[in-house]
């Protein structure tokens, strides 16, 4: 029992003294500890004073900088300032002068408003005294010249258009002379050398055709029985037979040249093969109708070969062949087409224009002619969309739009067309009209010349291409005339329809006639 508590004071002591040990060891760790951090507490410490002390001397600087800077741009504002305050109070002085300048002109002005008040009251009295004296005197005028206050009013109106077209006259005879001068000498070499250079042939273009006949008996065959046959021909062709006693002949009648054409190649056909009947007069119009259409591309081909042309559409080719089987005033349309185009090419070359572009646009100015009898429009705007359709240029557009008046001249080409149009229209021969339509159109010539006062004498001349008016010298005076002569061309030009020009020459002239006895 002893031994088990001496073991037992032993283990006791043992784990005492051990106990005492780890609590000094612990101690001695903690110690070491607080003196580390102690030590970095301190480093710490000493490290923030230096950064403290660098900071404060860095923003002593910052501040001392700063408030230099700061400084300078006082000075400058207040610099700034001062001129602002300079200027302000220039500025001031000047409004100060400026207000005292309007107080005056305030005060001009209301001196000057009561003056035209005054002066304003005056003049009213003075009107109304102008007015009670003029219509005195009106009444006085009146009675002494028996007229009204209106007719003299209308009477003085006159005068003064009589005056005003006295001044104009003289302006447009004065303009009229120095361009005439220019430009006469120039245009009528052009024109000469133009027309003698052309001989073209003239095609004669009637409403019939006449068809010969191996023999009389062959009438009987183109009858039919009960006239079966002329009807399917007549029905077939749109044209009309005309049998008569006529020997060993008849007469295909029709205004469409084409259909007349094609109507007497058909006929042609039947008679060469001696069968007519209903069913043949069919086939051979077929075949004839190619014929035609044939020759006219081969036509339109020629012509465009002939005057040097490029770059065709093969449309407007057909159409210019096509122009051979149509007449205008019983001229041939594509000679005249042709005629055109070589006289504005003649004139083109003359004055240095495009010579191929005026040929082309003269030889296309009336292509609308090819489609007009079957299409609706005017030639001149079914050419125009013709043309523009197949890719013409603005120059023949131009052209044909212009050459009739539907527009204004854009290109000299042009000009050229529509003068070689007038020229091959107006030419002797050209064109060929009825014997009354011709006398009753110089009729109205006269009839319209003579309508004018002052009027003595009117006559028609050169194929009623000229009017030739002769005016009383005491009541037409040569200014005047001039005025005459252009009222008279607007009055013909709206009332009268015909083709090319006509030229206007009012004639006035004094004669002094004495006898020696």
């Amino acid at each position: 029992m002893g031994e088990l508590i001496v073991i037992v004071a032993v283990i006791a002591l043992v784990a005492f003294v051990s106990i005492l040990t780890y609590r000094k060891i612990q101690l001695k760790r903690e110690l070491l500890q607080n003196k580390y951090a102690n030590d970095i507490i301190e480093n710490a410490k000493r490290e923030a004073r230096e950064i403290i002390k660098e900071a404060e001397i860095k923003s002593k600087e910052l501040m001392f900088q700063t408030k230099q800077e700061l400084d300078k741009e006082e000075k400058q504002i207040k610099k700034e300032l001062n001129q602002h305050e300079k200027r302000l109070i220039q500025k001031e002085d000047a409004l100060d002068r400026k207000q005292d300048i309007l107080q005056k002109k305030e005060e001009e002005l209301d001196k000057n408003i009561l003056e035209y008040e005054k002066a304003n009251k005056i003049l009213e009295e003075r009107e109304k005294e102008f007015e009670r004296l003029r219509t005195e005197y009106i009444k006085e005028i009146e009675k002494a010249a028996n007229m009204t206050r209106e007719e003299a009013k209308e009477m003085l109106v006159e005068k003064m258009i009589d005056e005003a077209k006295l001044e104009s006259a003289k302006y447009i005879r004065e303009i009229e002379e120095e361009t005439n001068r220019a430009a006469e000498k120039k245009a009528r070499n052009i024109i000469a050398t133009s027309i003698q250079r052309i001989a073209s042939d003239y095609v004669g273009e009637i409403a019939v055709s006449v068809v010969n006949l191996p023999n009389d008996e062959m009438k009987g065959r183109i009858i039919g029985r009960e006239g079966r046959n002329i009807r399917t021909f007549e029905n077939i062709t749109c044209v009309d037979i005309i049998v008569d006693d006529t020997p060993e002949a008849v007469i295909i009648s029709s205004y469409d040249p084409f259909r007349r054409a094609i109507a007497s190649l058909t006929l042609t056909k039947l008679i060469a093969d001696g069968r007519i009947h209903p069913a043949r007069i069919e086939e051979m119009y077929e075949k004839s109708k190619k014929e035609i259409e044939k020759e006219i591309i081969e036509t339109g081909e020629e012509v465009i070969f002939e005057l040097g042309i490029n770059n065709v559409h093969k449309e407007i080719v057909r159409l210019i062949g096509r122009l051979k089987y149509r007449s205008s005033y019983g001229q041939n349309a594509l000679a005249h087409s042709i005629e055109v185009a070589k006289i504005a090419g003649i004139m083109a070359a003359e004055i240095g224009a495009d010579r191929k572009l005026a040929i082309r646009a003269g030889l296309l100015h009336d292509i609308g002619k090819a489609v007009d009898q079957d299409v609706e429009g005017t030639h001149v705007e079914l050419g125009y969309d013709i043309a523009k359709k197949y890719g013409e240029g603005e120059v023949v557009l131009n052209a044909i739009m212009s050459h009739h008046g539907y527009e204004d001249f854009k290109y000299i080409e042009a000009v050229l067309v529509q003068a070689a149009d007038a020229i091959s229209a107006s030419r002797p021969g050209a064109r060929r009209e009825v014997l009354e339509s011709y006398i009753k159109r110089l009729e109205n010539l006269e009839k319209i010349a003579s309508s004018f006062e002052g009027v003595s004498k009117s006559y028609a001349i050169q194929a009623g291409r000229e009017v030739r008016i002769i005016v009383e010298p005491d009541r037409v005076s040569d200014s005047m005339a001039v005025v005459l002569s252009k009222e008279i061309s607007k009055k013909i030009e709206s009332e009268l329809t015909y083709p090319g020009q006509i030229k206007v020459t009012v004639v006035r002239e004094s004669r002094a006639v004495e006898y020696a006895k």
